[in-house]
């Protein structure tokens, strides 16, 4: 056991983080993603909210500054017609992080999918609400 380390943050996924390199992608999926058939490395943390596991990993994790947005949405289709309240939960918790890269970009839902299958690892969540889902681009430890 460690000190300091969220309880949300498995040993498998603290793993992966470390593993992780610059510019490498990591998915937040909430429980309607296909992580299981997408996922090179996938870590399950069932029963965990997206807000949550976001707020732990950014303890530990630098966005990408040289990027124009290192933290990416699954934009919601337009015959949807809303906006996710989670959404503006995410802005909370990236706002009261020290990631210095705080752009948030919303990426086509199928593009989204694509772009989530080259990522190095998916961390499938308990999260219910729809259009959940994040990709985070690693930065560099200065």
């Amino acid at each position: 056991m460690l000190k300091n380390i969220p309880k949300n943050i498995s040993p498998k996924l603290m793993k992966i983080l470390m593993e992780m390199g610059h510019s490498d992608e990591i998915v937040l999926a909430d429980g309607n993603y296909p992580a299981a058939s997408n996922a090179r490395n996938l870590v399950r943390l069932d029963g965990e909210s997206m807000p949550d596991v976001l707020r732990a990993i950014l303890e530990f994790f630098p966005l990408d500054t040289y990027v124009e947005a290192a933290f990416s949405l699954m934009a919601t289709e337009p015959i949807d017609n809303f906006i996710p309240k989670i959404w503006h939960e995410y802005e909370e918790v990236l706002n009261a992080s020290t990631a210095e890269n705080k752009t948030i970009e919303k990426l086509e839902r199928m593009a989204f999918y694509e772009r989530g299958k080259k990522a190095f690892a998916i961390v499938a969540t308990g999260e219910e609400e729809i259009y959940a889902n994040i990709i985070l681009r690693k930065g560099v430890v200065i």
